[in-house]
C-alpha cells in the first residue's frame, strides 16, 4: 500500500509588519487542499503594552475567510457594519462573495496590557455557483464549536462535517476543519471521507502513519486511505480538507475561478468602488505585485 503522505510542505515566512506568519498554502507544490486556498499560522507573537496588529481595511472576493485563535484577540470590522472581537476557540467566518472590505486590529484592552497573539487564518474558495453571492459575516463563540474525545485526543470541529459531527459554521461545499490536541502517546484516526486532506503540525512530535512531521510542516495526504495521527509527547495539529472545486486564480486578496473577475476587482479597489468599513479612514492600496 502507498504511504499516505503525498507531499510535505514547508511554510514560507511572511512579515506582516511587526510579526511573522508561516504560510503553507498556496505553495508551488500545492495550490489548494479541497477548497482551502490559503493557510497562515500567525504567532505565537508577543506584543508589549501599546503594541498590536493593525491590518488596515482591504478587500476580498469569491472566498470566505476563517479566523481561529489559540491565544489573544482580534477586533474584526467590515463593510457590512459587523464589529466583532474574536477570542480563543471561537470562529469568525466572513463570506466575501461578490465583494467585502474588512480590517483586523488588536482590541484596546489587549493593546494597553500587552498580549500574545497565536492562531490560524484560512481562506476557503467558494464553489462556482456561490462565488458572487451577497457578502455575510458570522461569529460562533467557542461554546458553539463541537468537540469530542477519542483515544485520548481532544478534537474540535471548526467547520464542516467529520466523524458524525457537524459544525454550526455555514459552509458552501464539502469540507472539514479540525483542531486536534494530544496527550503523550495519543492517537487520532483521520478517515478517508474526503478526497483531499492535509495535516499541519503546530508542535513537534506529530507523526502520520509512523512518519514524523516536523513542527510547522503540512503533510498533504493521498486520497482513499484512512491514516493514524500520533503524538509521542503532548502535541497539537490541525487537519483540513474537502472536495476540490476546480482551478482557482489568486492575486493578492482576490480569489476567483475567472481571471477576468480578479482584473475587475483590482480596478474596483483602485477606483474606490468597494464598500468602506464604518469608523475606518485608512486602507491598504492596491499593490504592484500580488
Amino acid at each position: 500500500m502507498t504511504h499516505p503522505i503525498k507531499t510535505i510542505l514547508q511554510p514560507e515566512i511572511k512579515d506582516l509588519g511587526g510579526f511573522q506568519v508561516r504560510r503553507s498554502l498556496p505553495s508551488d507544490a500545492q495550490m489548494m487542499v479541497g477548497p482551502f486556498i490559503f493557510f497562515d499560522h500567525p504567532g505565537p507573537a508577543q506584543f508589549a503594552p501599546g503594541q498590536g496588529i493593525d491590518v488596515r481595511p482591504h478587500p476580498h472576493i469569491n472566498l470566505a475567510t476563517v479566523t481561529y485563535l489559540f491565544e489573544g484577540a482580534i477586533l474584526h470590522r467590515d463593510s457590512l457594519g459587523s464589529v466583532q472581537t474574536i477570542r480563543p476557540g471561537g470562529v469568525n467566518w466572513m463570506t466575501a462573495g461578490k465583494g467585502i472590505t474588512h480590517s483586523e486590529r488588536t482590541p484596546a484592552a489587549e493593546r494597553a496590557a500587552g498580549h500574545t497573539l497565536h492562531g490560524i487564518q484560512t481562506w476557503v474558495a467558494l464553489p462556482d455557483q456561490a462565488e458572487e453571492i451577497e457578502p455575510s459575516f458570522h461569529h460562533h463563540p467557542a461554546t458553539d464549536i463541537p468537540g469530542w474525545e477519542v483515544d485520548g485526543a481532544m478534537v474540535k470541529l471548526i467547520a464542516g462535517k467529520a466523524d458524525g459531527h457537524r459544525s454550526p459554521v455555514q459552509t458552501f461545499s464539502p469540507i472539514f476543519y479540525l483542531d486536534i490536541q494530544f496527550p503523550a502517546g495519543g492517537t487520532f484516526g483521520l478517515n478517508a471521507e474526503y478526497s483531499e486532506r492535509a495535516v499541519y503540525a503546530l508542535t513537534e512530535g506529530i507523526a502520520i502513519a509512523g512518519t514524523p512531521l516536523g513542527q510547522y510542516q503540512m503533510a498533504v495526504l493521498h486520497p482513499g486511505q484512512p491514516v493514524e495521527i500520533t503524538a509521542g509527547a503532548a502535541g497539537h495539529c490541525m487537519a483540513i480538507g474537502g472536495e476540490p472545486l476546480g482551478p482557482r486564480h489568486k492575486w493578492w486578496n482576490f480569489v476567483s475561478s475567472r481571471p477576468e473577475r480578479i482584473e475587475q476587482a483590482k480596478q474596483d479597489w483602485k477606483a474606490g468602488n468597494f464598500e468602506t468599513v464604518p469608523e475606518e479612514t485608512e486602507f491598504i492600496p492596491l499593490p504592484e505585485v500580488g
